[in-house]
């Protein structure tokens, strides 16, 4: 039982760590991670009564 927590806790600092190296990484292959750019105007109604 103790190694599968063992094992849990090795796959899980890996997946991190990958993650991290794709968040730097991933831009130069194309992955673009900024938010889009765009304006956004919506009418407000107010009921001011």
């Amino acid at each position: 039982m103790g190694r599968l927590f063992k094992y849990l806790i090795y796959l899980l600092i890996l997946a991190s760590l990958g993650l991290v190296a794709y968040a730097y990484v991933g831009p130069w292959f194309g992955a673009d991670f900024s938010a889009p750019q765009t304006e956004v105007r919506k009418p407000v109604v107010l009921n001011a009564d």
